[in-house]
C-alpha cells in the first residue's frame, strides 16, 4: 500500500494495497461510516463518494471508515457526509488520533447499530457503548443459538420427530427468523430503499423465503399434517424439491441468521480489541500537567491543568516518576528518563538543560521544568497513533477482489433465482418452480462464508491458545505460508528488555566483589534504573535484600548528580559511582566523554581471561553496546561494573530455526548500531542484516522498504514503538511479555 499521512510519515499501511494519495492541493479526510454490513456496502459507499468532484476514497468495512482525499475548492464536508448518506448509511468525521474525540467512546449511532447486531466503529472506538454493543450482538445470538439447536436437531433426527413436532419448530424458528434476523432485514429493506442489493439481501431473502415456504407449506400443504411424523417428513437437507409441499424450511430459517449472527458477534469482538489496543496508545499520555504561571509579583506558582489545555511556550514541572506532559525541551533540572516505550532503547536518557523530551515517557529521578514545543496531534505519541490508524486503513488485495465479486455477486444470484422459477414454470411445474427457487436462493444465502470463516478461525486460534500464541483472525493464518523475511526488534524481543550486570572489572588489590557491594550501596541511594540494576546484582551476590548489609556497609551522605553519578561515604569513605571523570575529578570538571580519556594509576583487571586495563574494559563494553559505570574513591577509579540489556537464551537458537524455515532474519532496533552489532554476532545474523538507530516512524520505513523489493515480511515486537511497523507488516508478531498496545 501506499498513503502519505498529514505528517509526512513514511508511505505505508498494514494491508498491502492502495489507499488514496494526498496531493498538496487535496485535503485528507477520515469518515466513520454506520450502518455497513458486508463489503458491499464499503463497494456502494467508496462508489458514492469516488464519483464527487476532485474526491479518491477507499472505504474500509473492517474498520468502517473512510479515507477520503478531496479539493476543497469543489468539494465540502457536508458533500462527503451528503454522499454517503445518499448511499444509505451514515457517517461523521473521525477525531484524528491523539485528539480528545478520539479517546471518547463511540457515538449513539454505534451503539445503536451494535445493538441491532451490526459490527461498526473504527479503531478509536472503545468504551461503554462500543461494549454494549457487543454484549446486545452477544445476547441475540444466545437467545437465537438456543432455539435454532432444538430446531435443527429434530429436524434433521427423524428419531427426535413426535406428534405435531413440525408446529414445535415453527413455534420455536419463528422469533429467529423473524426477531433474530431483523438486523439483516433492516439492512437489506434500507438498501432495496436506496436502489441496491447487499450480502443482507441475500440473507434477508433466503430466510424470509425459507420461512414463508414453510408456512404455506405447513398451513395449506401436506407438511401441517399431525401424521407427518409417522411418515417420516423429508426435510430441505437430504431430499430434492418435490413440489408437493410436504416439507419445511425451517431449519435453514433458523440457522441461517444464527450462524451469520456469530461471525457478526466474533468480528465485533475482535475489532473491540483492535480498538482497544490504539485506545491504550492514547492512553499512554499524561492526564494532566503542572503548569507554571506568573504569581503577579515577579515569581511563579503552579497550577494542575489539564493537558489537552496546555499551549506551545507553556512550562511545566515533571517530577520524579510522573509522565511528561507533552512534547517539549528542559529548561531546568537534570534527570534520566524512561523512553523505552516509545524508542525501544532499555537504557534511560539522561537529559538536563536544552535537552528535547518527548511526551508519554517517564521522569525517572530528578525534577524538570519543561517548556511545550509541540501539543496535541503535534506530538510524537499523536503521530504514532496516526501511523497506526494509517497502516489500518488500507486493503488487502484480496480483500479488493471480495468487493468487486460482493459488488454483482447478489443480483446475480437473484437473477438466477427468478429465471430458475421461470424456467420451471415455463415447463409446467409452478410448484417446483418456487421450491426450486427457493433452493437457489438458500444455496446461494452466504451460509457456509458465516460458518466456515468463525469455525476456522476457532480452530485456529484454539489450537494456537494451547500453544500460546494468540491469533488476531483468519488472516494471519492465510499470510504466513508467504513469508520470507522475519524482522526482529532487539529491545524486549531478542533481548529481556531489562538492565542488568554483566561484568565487574577490578584493579590489582581490589576484589570484583568489593568493587560490586560498594557500588550498590551508594546506588541503592539512588531511583536511576541504572542504579537499580547494580543494587540488585549487589544484594544477590551477598544474598541479602538490602546490597552491603552482609558485609556491615552502611551509606552515609548519599548525593546524587545528574547526569555525572552518585556518591556517598560508606564506612568513612567516600565512594563515587558514575562517570569516569566525575570518579576522578569531580562534578565541576566533569567531562561525559570518559572512553576518550586515558586513565593512569592501578588499571589493571581481567577481560575474558586476559590481563587488560580499566579503560580497555570500558570501551570494549561500550563497543559491544554496553554501559561501563566507574567506582572510585580520593579521586581514583578503582573498579568498573558492566550493566547491559541482556540477550535471551533462547534467541540464537530462535534466529537458526528461523533460517530452518527459509527465512531472513533482520534485526531492526532504536538502540546504537554497536549494541545492535554485539547482538547480531550473538545471534548469528548477519551484519548487513541490521538495522540500528531507527526512529518508530522509520520502522514502518524499514518494513515498507523489505516490501518493495518484493519480500512478504513478519516483524517480531513488543514495544508500543513497533506497534505501527507491526501493522505495515504482512504478518504481525507480538511478543506475549510486551505492552498491550503492540499485541
Amino acid at each position: 500500500m501506499s498513503t502519505t499521512t498529514q505528517h509526512d510519515q513514511p508511505e505505508g499501511s498494514g494491508d498491502g494495497a492502495s489507499a488514496p494519495r494526498t496531493p498538496a492541493a487535496l485535503v485528507a479526510l477520515d469518515l466513520d461510516v454506520t450502518g455497513m454490513t458486508c463489503s458491499s456496502c464499503a463497494n456502494r459507499v467508496e462508489k458514492k463518494l469516488n464519483r464527487l468532484d476532485g474526491v479518491d476514497a477507499t472505504v474500509n468495512y473492517a474498520l468502517h471508515r473512510a479515507r477520503v482525499a478531496y479539493d476543497p475548492n469543489h468539494t465540502g464536508v457536508d458533500d462527503l457526509l451528503g454522499a454517503v448518506r445518499a448511499a444509505g448509511y451514515d457517517a461523521s468525521p473521525s477525531p484524528a488520533p491523539g485528539s480528545e474525540g478520539a479517546l471518547g467512546s463511540a457515538t449513539d449511532d454505534h451503539a445503536h447499530e451494535h445493538a441491532d447486531g451490526h459490527s461498526a466503529g473504527g479503531a478509536h472506538d472503545h468504551g461503554p457503548t462500543d461494549d454494549a454493543g457487543v454484549k446486545a450482538l452477544r445476547d441475540r445470538l444466545l437467545i437465537c443459538a438456543a432455539l435454532t439447536i432444538p430446531v435443527v436437531a429434530i429436524a434433521m433426527i427423524p428419531a427426535l420427530q413426535f406428534r405435531n413436532w413440525q408446529w414445535a419448530l415453527l413455534t420455536l424458528a419463528s422469533p429467529v427468523a423473524v426477531w433474530g434476523a431483523w438486523p439483516f432485514h433492516k439492512a437489506a429493506w434500507n438498501a432495496a430503499r436506496h436502489g441496491s442489493t447487499t450480502m443482507d439481501t441475500l440473507i434477508s431473502l433466503g430466510v424470509l423465503a425459507a420461512y414463508g415456504y414453510s408456512l404455506v407449506a405447513l398451513f395449506f400443504g401436506a407438511a401441517g399434517d399431525p401424521h407427518m411424523a409417522d411418515m417420516t417428513m423429508s426435510t430441505s437437507l437430504f431430499s430434492a424439491p418435490t413440489g408437493s409441499l410436504d416439507h419445511t424450511y425451517l431449519e435453514v430459517a433458523a440457522a441461517v441468521p444464527t450462524f451469520i449472527l456469530l461471525g457478526r458477534f466474533l468480528e465485533a469482538r475482535a475489532k473491540r480489541s483492535a480498538g482497544a489496543a490504539l485506545h491504550a496508545l492514547l492512553s499512554l499520555g499524561a492526564k494532566d500537567a503542572s503548569r507554571l504561571v506568573d504569581d503577579g509579583r515577579g515569581g511563579t506558582v503552579e497550577e494542575r491543568v489539564a493537558v489537552s489545555d496546555l499551549v506551545v511556550g507553556d512550562r511545566f514541572v515533571v517530577r520524579p516518576g510522573e509522565r511528561i506532559a507533552t512534547d517539549g525541551v528542559v529548561l531546568d533540572g537534570t534527570s534520566a528518563v524512561d523512553a523505552s516505550m516509545l524508542t525501544g532503547e532499555s537504557e534511560p536518557v539522561d537529559v538536563g538543560p536544552r535537552a528535547d523530551v518527548v511526551g508519554a515517557t517517564v521522569n525517572e529521578s530528578g525534577r524538570l521544568v519543561v517548556r511545550a514545543t509541540r501539543v496535541g496531534g503535534d506530538t510524537q505519541l499523536a503521530r504514532m497513533a496516526q501511523l497506526v490508524s494509517d497502516a489500518q486503513a488500507g486493503k488487502a488485495d484480496v480483500q479488493r477482489l471480495a468487493d468487486r465479486v460482493s459488488a454483482v455477486f447478489v443480483p446475480i444470484v437473484i437473477v438466477l433465482s427468478l429465471t430458475t422459477f421461470a424456467v420451471w414454470a415455463l415447463l409446467g411445474e409452478p410448484a417446483k418452480a418456487f421450491t426450486a427457487a427457493v433452493a437457489v436462493m438458500i444455496i446461494a444465502c452466504p451460509c457456509a462464508l458465516g460458518l466456515a470463516t468463525p469455525v476456522a478461525l476457532l480452530v485456529g486460534t484454539g489450537r494456537g491458545a494451547q500453544l500460546g500464541i494468540v491469533i488476531k483472525g483468519p488472516e494471519v493464518l492465510e499470510s504466513t505460508r508467504r513469508v520470507d523475511t522475519i524482522v526482529l526488534d532487539k529491545t524486549g524481543t531478542v533481548t529481556t528488555g531489562r538492565m542488568a550486570v554483566a561484568g565487574v572489572y577490578a584493579a590489582p588489590g581490589q576484589s570484583p566483589d568489593r568493587i560490586l557491594a560498594l557500588a550498590g550501596v551508594v546506588e541503592a541511594g539512588s531511583e536511576h534504573p541504572i542504579a537499580h540494576a547494580i543494587a540488585t546484582a549487589a544484594a544477590s551476590q551477598s544474598g541479602d535484600r538490602v546490597a552491603g548489609a552482609a558485609a556491615g556497609l552502611r551509606l552515609n551522605d548519599f548525593r546524587n548528580h545528574g547526569g555525572l553519578g552518585v556518591e556517598g561515604t560508606v564506612d568513612g569513605m567516600p565512594v563515587r559511582v558514575g562517570r569516569f571523570a566525575f570518579v576522578t575529578v569531580g562534578p565541576a570538571t566533569a567531562d561525559s566523554r570518559y572512553s576518550a580519556i586515558a586513565l593512569e594509576g592501578p588499571t589493571t583487571s581481567t577481560l575474558q581471561g586476559v590481563e587488560v586495563s580499566l579503560t580497555k574494559a570500558a570501551d570494549e563494553a561500550m563497543a559491544q553496546g554496553r554501559t561501563p559505570v566507574w567506582v572510585g574513591w580520593d579521586g581514583v577509579a578503582y573498579g568498573v561494573v558492566v550493566v547491559a540489556d541482556t540477550i535471551k537464551p533462547t534467541s540464537a537458537q530462535a534466529v537458526d530455526l528461523f533460517r530452518g524455515l527459509g527465512l531472513r532474519p533482520v534485526l531492526l532496533t532504536g538502540d546504537n548500531a554497536r549494541a545492535a552489532a554485539a547482538v547480531a554476532r550473538h545471534t548469528g545474523i548477519a551484519l548487513e542484516d541490521v538495522r540500528a538507530e531507527v526512529l518508530p516512524a522509520d520502522k514502518v520505513a524499514v518494513v515498507a522498504a523489505l516490501q518493495d523489493e518484493g519480500k512478504v515480511v513478519a516483524m517480531v515486537g513488543d514495544g508500543v514503538n513497533d506497534a505501527a511497523a507491526l501493522a505495515q507488516a504482512d504478518l504481525g508478531i507480538a511478543m506475549g511479555t510486551g505492552s498491550d498496545v503492540a499485541i
